[in-house]
Formats: structure tokens, sequence, C-alpha cells
């Protein structure tokens, strides 16, 4: 590469608002001495500059945009706002198995003085702390910790992110016996289980022993859960599940009931083993599916391959790519061509060739031919850490319906604890049945443990959150996907957003007794001086046709009008009407389109003919509204181009409004005024100047190779830029929703079932245990379903 010695940095171009601008300051800074290479896309708003000394360029190119566009601002990239807000410090949290456990944390934290707030997820074991000062922080928030669930451990979390710490650790360790924690609870649950197998279903064991067998398996599978009854007791913490099942199974025993005493306790323990074992399973296929930093990359130097940490990677590295390899990071290839499988990123199964020339982006995998790759963007900022950076975060912004249950939890506990004593009491006293009615308050204890509801709704949505990544969605948070489901109507921008944002020669209708190929010759070889987007698009189609292009001897260009360009004694115009008017051309056969932009053509007096050049449509863009419209959503089109061209692309794509010719401010009124009329809006778009209308929306997406301001105001993120993403989010979020809600009503229904039931006379102790543990892990397999939907 001709700029491999120089140095490679991107820039960010602040309030760049027009394409040709764009094109001329490219132009006025390829040309100044020390630059090798410069390139500025309009769209994303950056420019790539490779140089020898970039901090004496730095303060010339600003001089050199201000000059052309006075409010452009010239930014380094590292600058830049990130996708996720910094919002305190993390810590990980070790040995918490339960989820309302968890929650009692999360408040007990949130109280202390010293903190601003506080989230713990259980799904990812993280806690979120924002504080004034960290300093001595942690000790304090461990003593606080201790005091409500005595072994719960907090870390500093490393700065790597990493989604579930205690999975890598049991890999590392070979298998579900990794940690000593879980060997004591495997012996306890099969030597206890056995002993009571043996004794109360095989009968292998004396009737005179039986009682002494029974209480010898209960202290095996019920004394450390005794033990941190009594530890949680002292501290103050009565209502968690270790009293409540001590309760229910020491009642048991002095009612004499004590095979069911003890089985209760066996179940229990199964069943908890079992809930912990799904829940990791089910963060450990979230974390495979979007943890795919690489470790290592191979580095070239010279004809040398060196192995070096990815992370030590920088801008501007060669990096090579075998057969098999995932795409360690973003990049463009420099050499080589593939088939690139970029089904991890954005689900689609369908390979895309990647040649020279072509961007790549980390996390897809390399399937047939080797590749060489130049470094865009360092690890820190590459797609594969930014999809695991937003699932991570999202997992700690909670949903209405999430609150709503913690805040529910806390109040159903004390209750079913109160009918408990109630049911044992009131009966007893009118009918003197004291035996039955303990058993069945003993069933309500049981019961009355709100794991399942606690732990069932944030695992829903981090499963959707997981889902999304899996299709190159990123969700910031729960309260996003709960906003995006209650959509009525999508409102869309145009360029970048429904269309590709570049401009293609569409159509040439050249004038009677002309060919076309010679009149698109003309036109490209007449516009190889413009740096304009449309001449640009002009001789790249002559070029696509390997038409033959000479540069004009001289050439004139009139601001609004067009160019005249001189070949010797002969000259060509190329513009519009004002132009063919000032030199006195008879254009009689011209008809004017309907939309787009189009030249004008004229070789002195005598009409050649006219080109159409627009914006194209997005390959799937008809398709995604179509399945917006079966959604049984609104589609809708805001602009700031003119009103023809709006309404034809609108009706090639199948939106049902549209509005154009909008300023910022315009366009955030009229989101308002959609609002009013059908209901809560999405909207979409990808520049800087959506960023007030997206922060205005019920919910607001943003495409990934879109404005940073665009990104940081959005509250989904559609890293492959494609409009059928839109669909696919909504599709995700609505399933989503419906499982959560799934997962609360049969958790509700069957704790109520079985409390009528026992009040009744016909549920047992059995029944309950499958109500809290039986109904968590149903729970959890149903969270995790969302994971092998196809959207």
């Amino acid at each position: 590469m001709p700029d491999a010695d120089k140095v490679k940095r991107v820039y960010i171009l602040k309030n760049l608002g027009c394409a040709n601008c764009a094109a001329k300051m490219e132009y006025k800074i390829k040309e100044l001495p020390g630059v090798t290479y410069a390139n500025i896309s309009f769209a994303t708003k950056q420019l790539r500059l490779s140089a020898a000394d970039h901090d004496a360029l730095l303060p010339i190119i600003q001089e050199i945009c201000t000059s052309i566009e006075s409010d452009v601002e010239v930014v380094p990239r590292d600058k830049r706002p990130t996708l996720s807000k910094d919002s305190g410090h993390v810590y990980l949290v070790q040995n918490l198995d339960c989820a309302n456990c968890g929650a009692k944390i999360e408040r007990a934290l949130a109280a202390m003085p010293e903190i601003e707030s506080a989230t713990l997820t259980f799904t990812t074991k993280k806690l979120r702390v924002k504080a004034q000062n960290y300093d001595g922080l942690l000790e304090k928030m461990q003593a606080v910790t201790d005091k409500v669930e005595e072994g719960v451990v907090l870390v500093e979390a490393a700065s790597k992110p990493n989604l579930a710490p205690e999975l890598e650790e049991r890999k590392k360790a070979g298998g579900i016996f990794s940690t000593l924690s879980e060997k004591q609870t495997l012996i306890e649950i099969v030597l206890g289980g056995a002993v009571f197998i043996v004794t109360e279903w095989l009968g292998l064991i004396p009737e005179a022993y039986h009682m002494y067998c029974l209480i010898f398996a209960y202290i095996l599978l019920g004394g450390r859960i005794v033990l941190t009854a009594l530890k949680n007791i002292a501290k103050g913490n009565v209502f968690d599940e270790n009293f409540l099942m001590t309760v229910a199974t020491l009642g048991a025993f002095a009612i004499q009931a004590w095979e069911e005493a003890v089985g209760v306790m066996f179940f229990y323990r199964v069943g908890e083993y079992f809930e912990q074992r799904a829940v990791e399973k089910s963060r450990g296929q979230i974390m495979d599916a979007v943890d795919m930093r690489p470790e290592v990359v191979n580095l070239l130097v010279g004809e040398e391959v060196k192995v070096i940490p990815a992370e030590d990677a920088h801008v501007g590295d060669i990096l090579l790519v075998r057969v098999g390899d995932r795409i360690p990071l973003d990049g463009v290839v420099i050499e080589g061509e593939s088939l690139v499988d970029t089904s991890p990123v954005t689900g689609e199964p369908v390979p895309v060739k990647r040649t020279y020339g072509d961007e790549i982006v980390s996390g897809c995998v390399n399937t047939s031919g080797m590749l060489k790759i130049r470094v865009e963007k360092v690890l820190s900022e590459s797609m594969v850490t930014r999809i695991l950076d937003s699932v991570e975060n999202a997992a700690a912004s909670k949903p209405t319906i999430d609150r709503f249950i913690t805040r529910f939890a806390r109040i159903y506990t004390p209750f079913v604890v109160a009918a408990a004593v109630v049911t044992a009491v009131v009966p007893s006293l009118i009918t003197g049945e004291w035996e039955k009615w303990i058993y069945t308050a003993l069933t309500f204890l049981v019961i009355s443990c709100p794991c399942a509801l606690v732990l069932s709704v944030p695992l829903a949505f981090f499963s959707g959150i997981g889902t999304g990544s899996k299709y190159g969605i990123l969700f910031k948070g729960g309260v996003a996907m709960e906003a995006l489901k209650n959509i009525a109507a999508v409102v869309m921008d145009k360029t970048g957003t429904v269309t590709k944002g570049n401009f293609v020669l569409q159509q040439v209708n050249a004038a009677e007794g002309i060919d076309k190929d010679e009149l698109l010759k003309l036109t490209a070889s007449a516009e190889l001086v413009s740096t304009h987007p449309i001449a640009v698009s002009i001789v790249e189609a002559a070029k696509g046709k390997e038409l033959p292009l000479v540069r004009p001897n001289k050439f004139e260009e009139i601001a609004g009008e067009g160019l005249v360009a001189y070949f010797g004694a002969r000259r060509l115009l190329c513009g519009n009407a004002k132009l063919l008017e000032r030199f006195g051309v008879d254009y009689g056969g011209y008809t004017p389109t309907i939309s787009g932009s189009e030249v004008l053509v004229a070789d002195d007096k005598i009409y050649l003919g006219q080109l159409l050049i627009n914006d194209t449509l997005k390959e799937d863009a008809k398709d995604a509204i179509a399945s917006l419209k079966k959604q049984g959503l609104v589609t809708a089109m805001l602009t700031g181009d003119a009103q023809k061209e709006a309404e034809a692309v609108a009706a090639a794509a199948g939106i049902d409004e549209v509005r154009a010719q909008l300023l910022p401010q315009d366009k955030l009124s009229e989101l308002n005024m959609l609002r009013n009329k059908y209901g809560p809006v999405m909207f979409v778009g990808d520049g800087i100047n959506d960023a007030p209308v997206l922060a205005g929306a019920d919910a607001g997406a943003a495409m990934g190779s879109g404005a940073d301001a665009a990104i940081e105001a959005a509250d989904v993120v559609f890293m492959n830029s494609e409009v059928k993403a839109i669909p696919q989010a909504i599709a995700i979020a609505r399933a989503t929703g419906a499982i959560a809600w799934q997962n609360v009503i049969f958790a509700l229904a069957v704790k109520v079932i079985i409390m009528v039931a026992g009040l009744m006379g016909y549920a047992s102790m059995w029944a309950a245990v499958f109500a809290d543990t039986g109904v968590s892990l149903l729970c959890v397999l149903n969270s995790i379903r969302i994971l092998y939907k196809k959207i």
C-alpha cells in the first residue's frame, strides 16, 4: 500500500451538512503536502487520513473545512461519544445463587448514603454503582452485603468486558465440578437423596431405624439451609427462602410428617440445583453468541507472521486472516478474495463476497480464501466489543415490568407468610384439626419464595437482548425493548435509512440520433474534472462500461447551473436547464423527470439528451416495509429532501405517509403530530440532525453507519444498517415482552392454584415444591426459548 509507512487516523467532521462541501474538502486535503491518502465519507461524517505528521496538518485541515463550511469541526475519532455512557463502577458479584437475594442486596446498597444509584443484574452477576467517591467504597459495600447474604463477595470488575466470569472459570477448571461449593452441593444431594430413597422407597432399612435415617438424610440435605437461615435471622433478614424452607420442613417434623419433610427438602435442593444450572447455561449460551472477541491476531511484519494479543493491534496494522478464522478486528481488505459468513453478526445466512477495498467487520467468519486486512478500528472500538458492551450494559437497564415484579416480590412473601399463619390458626381454632391446617400452612411457606418471579423477567429480557445481538441489533436495555414492543407507527428518515445515501446513474435518455453510450462517454469525460457526487456517479457508470474517457483541456464551473468543458474547439455543456438557457440551447425534446437529479447535455448549441441520477433504495427496504405492515404498524417518512423525490422513494418502498422539505426542528413537530394521530412512535435515522427527533421519539433507532450523535441518542442501534432490522427488532421486542408476561402469569397462577388446592385439602408439600423450584426451572427454560426463535 502506498501509505504503508504513514500514520493512519480517522477524524469526525462534526456539523458537516453538505455532501458537495465534503467532496471539496476531500479534494483540498488530498492536495496538502505530506498527505498520502484522504477520504471523506459524507454518510458517516468521517475523514480517513494517512500522513506523516497529523499534529501539523490538523490545524490546516480545520481551516480548510471551516472555509468551505463554517460550522464544521474536525475531531479525532478517539474523542467521539461511546455507544454507552459510563454510569459508574462495575463490580463482579460472586457466589450469588438467588435472584431474590440479589434484589435485597441491591436495595441495601442503594440505601447507602455514599451511593447515588446501584443496579445488580443477576443474569450477568454484575453490580453497577454510581457514587461521588469510590475510595474505600468496596469495603463498605461488602459489609452491607454480608449482612444481607453471607458468602456473597464483591470484587472490582476487570477492564476487559466479560459477561459471565464464573462461566469462563468453569470452562478453565473443566466442567460442572469446578468449584468447591458445587462439589459439596452435589455430594449433599446425592448422599442425602440416597439415604432417603433407600429408607423410604426401597424399604431396605428396618422400621425401627427409619426416623434416625430420615434425620440423618435431613441433616445432609438441609443442614446448610438451616444454618444459613439462623445466620440470616441474627442479621434481621427473616423472609428469605432458607428461613421459609427451614420453618416448613421443621414444621413437618413437628407434626410427625417426617418422610414429607425430608422429601420436600430433597426435591427442593434438586430443583434449586437444576434451576441454577439452567440459569448458568442460558447465560453461557448468550455469552457464546455475543463474545466473539479474539484473544490473538496474526500481524504481518513484512513476510513474517507474528502472533500478538488482539488488544495490542493498532489502526493501520496489516493482519492475516486464514480460511476458517473469525475476522478479528474491523478493517478493509487489501489483498485476497473470499466469501465471508456474516451470520454471527447480522444473522444473514448467505455468505457475502469480500475483495480488495471492501470494508469487513469483526465477528464474521472467513470461509473460502486467505485475506489480508488493514485494521481500521482497535479492539475496544470494533464490532465484537461494541456488541458485547451493549449486551452487558443493556442487562442493567430494567424495564417497567421488572421493576414492578421486584416491588411486588417485597409484598408477596410477607403476604403469603401472613396467610400461612392465619391458615394455621383460624381454621384450627374452629375445627380443632390443628395438624391438617398446620400442614396446609407449611405448603404456603414453601410457595412463598418469589424467586421464580424475580428471576424469570430479567432473564427473558436478557435473552432478548442476546438474540438481537445475533442479528446485529443492539438494544440499549430492557427499557428500550419495552418501548419498542408498544409502538403503533414507524417513522423513518430517507437518506441513509431507506436509501443507501449515494448517487447512482439510473437512466440515460439520448436525443434522437444520439447513441446512449456515446452520450455517457462525452458526459463522463467532461465530469472528470469535478468532485461533485453527481459527477462522480456519472464517471463511475462510464468506467463500469469500460468507455474510453478523455480529460477536457479546460473547464468552467457555473455555481447552481453546471459545468462547461472544452475539448479543443469543442464545447460541451453539462448541467440544468438554466445552463442550457444561458448558452441559448434549444432543448425542446427534454421531458422533466418525476424525481432525482438530472444532467442535461449539449454539444455547443445541439441538445444531446439527459442523464438521471438518483439515490438508490436499499435492497431490503420494500420487503422490510411490507413486514412492518404485516405487524400492524403504520409507516411514515420524514425528510428534508424535495417533495417529489420523497414521494417517489416512499412509493417505491411502500411507505404510507410522507413529510418532505423539513428542517431538523420541523421533524420533531411532525413526529408529535404522528404520535397524536396513531399512538407511540418509533423513529429511525442516521444523521446528526436526527439526534433531537431520535431522543424525542417513544423509541429511537439509529443505523450503525450513521453519525455518533444519532447512535448516542438512539435506544436501538442497527449495526448492519439494514432496513429489515426494523421489523426484526420489533418482533424480538414483542416476543420478549410476551415471554416475560407468560412467566409472570404462569408463576403466579401455579402458586395461586396450589394455595387454593391446599386450602381445599388437595395439594401437598410436594406440589408446593413444584410451585417453587419447578416453576422457576420452567420459567428459565421459557425465557431462553427466544434464543432459538427464527426472527
